[in-house]
């Protein structure tokens, strides 16, 4: 396992927004460049989501949290599971958000040291979505 990487940020949106944004998991690629595609959950797996992740592994994604407040999400591709958290916390117009996540399997170990800069480029990212509209 790879160890928490963590990152915050100020989004110039309410929470709700954030939130709007964070649980559009087939939106994901438009602002999470790991992601190639992610597909609609399938009627018989609900909350699941098929995913294609960049080197084309295929895989899924899913919540494990949706709160006002707190998002958590997992997903898996052949060699790397990512757990991951999103921190939501509302301050006058905008909204703190922290992220982390870690990785499990043998790309994880492998890509570990890509991994450095990931949460940082996820919230900055997020914030360009958020406050684009």
């Amino acid at each position: 396992m790879n160890d928490l990487m963590t990152a915050t940020v100020r989004i110039q949106a309410p929470a709700a927004a954030v939130l709007d944004v964070l649980l559009d998991a087939e939106r994901l690629p438009d602002w999470n460049p790991a992601f190639l595609t992610v597909a609609p959950a399938s009627p018989g797996t609900p909350g699941s989501h098929p995913i294609r992740v960049r080197g084309g592994l295929a895989g899924t994604y899913r919540y494990t949290e949706a709160g006002p407040l707190r998002v958590e999400a997992t997903w898996e591709v052949p060699g790397l599971s990512e757990t991951n958290y999103w921190s939501l916390r509302a301050e006058g117009g905008e909204t703190v958000v922290e992220h982390g996540f870690r990785h499990r399997g043998m790309l994880a170990a492998v890509l570990r040291g890509a991994f450095a800069t990931v949460a940082r480029q996820r919230v900055d990212r997020l914030k360009s979505q958020v406050e684009s509209g």
